[in-house]
């Protein structure tokens, strides 16, 4: 039988646990560090591929009545994201099915797109950005899928969802709202005439005041300030609100607030044309009032958002003190 030639046994090396569990942590942040990196690759192939796409977008939202506020949802998701950078997931693992859903689905729509955008069928800008916008954004989330897991899509679930707003709206859906919501507006502007004592004639969108005929028109729908109201509620509800139903009041209130809104500007325009002159029709206010008036709708927002918060407080249960 072999032995040292001390005469001992030989012995067995034992690492110890401590060791063990360094070494499986170091081994487990370099994995992670390279997912990190892969994903960022994955992101910046992603931004490239799409790069001209991206860019019309871009240049399409800028010269935009209505789309303009895209240009600011990337910013906005990037600071959420920022914001929950403690609640993420240090772990990643890779969730190939989904990652490979979301891919097939996003280059499919990729496809789809330059299928039909030919000479002989192109899309309008609308329809042409709003297609690669959501491709874009399913390849998107494949890779967070890919190099994040699931478990990490699920923390940062809110910030990437709020890009959805990147996406257009699309035209049919801009043109039913402004519709819908010109002649909302022309109802509630009756109420308001009548509770300020104007004598008027209605036919439909169209009031007969004492010198002026006003037509509420699909420019007066509001539209824009509307979405972007809404856009606001959502942010603010996932921001300082911790209960379900307290988020979907402050997010349902906005299109009775945004009707209201509407209205009133219409009350406002009138009675100045009424009390001032028919030229008031042509003013700032009416041109270049939404902004103002968009600002004023924010305070009654902003109070229910106080009310429910503090609500939410109060309805918080108080720790229990403990003995040092």
């Amino acid at each position: 039988m072999p032995s040292s030639s001390n005469g001992a046994a030989p012995r067995e090396t034992i690492i110890p646990a401590e060791a063990q569990n360094v070494s499986e942590s170091s081994a487990s942040g370099h994995r992670n560090m390279w997912r990190f990196w892969s994903g960022a690759c994955f992101v910046v192939l992603l931004l490239a591929a799409f790069g001209r796409p991206l860019l019309g977008l871009a240049d399409y939202a800028a010269h935009s009545s209505l789309h303009s506020y895209i240009l600011l949802i990337p910013f906005v998701s990037g600071y959420l994201l920022y914001l929950r950078r403690d609640q993420l997931p240090k772990e990643r693992v890779a969730d190939l099915p989904f990652g490979i859903v979301l891919l097939a689905g996003g280059l499919g729509v990729f496809a789809f797109t330059y299928w039909v955008h030919v000479p002989r069928l192109v899309l309008a800008d609308n329809y042409y950005f709003v297609l690669l916008t959501i491709s874009f954004l399913c390849c998107l989330a494949a890779g967070g899928f890919f190099f994040f897991g699931r478990d990490w899509m699920r923390a940062a679930a809110f910030p990437l969802a709020y890009l959805i707003f990147m996406v257009p709206m699309p035209d049919a859906m801009a043109d039913a709202l402004e519709t819908a919501s010109k002649y909302a507006s022309a109802e509630v502007a009756n109420v308001l005439f009548h509770l300020s004592g104007t004598p008027l004639v209605r036919a439909g969108v169209v009031f007969q005041l004492p010198n002026i005929t006003i037509e509420v028109a699909q420019e007066c729908s509001g539209i824009r300030s509307s979405w972007v109201l809404l856009m606001t509620s959502i942010l603010a509800a996932n921001l300082f609100l911790k209960t379900s139903w307290r988020r979907f009041a402050l997010v349902a209130f906005v299109i009775p607030l945004a009707i209201l809104r509407n209205g009133f500007r219409i009350l406002v325009i009138g009675l100045l044309c009424v009390n001032v002159g028919p030229q008031m029709i042509h003013s700032v206010i009416h041109r270049r009032g939404g902004p103002a008036f968009f600002m004023l709708s924010l305070i009654p927002l902003f109070v229910l958002l106080w009310w429910l918060r503090k609500g939410e407080t109060r309805a918080r249960p108080e720790e229990p003190h403990r003995a040092p």
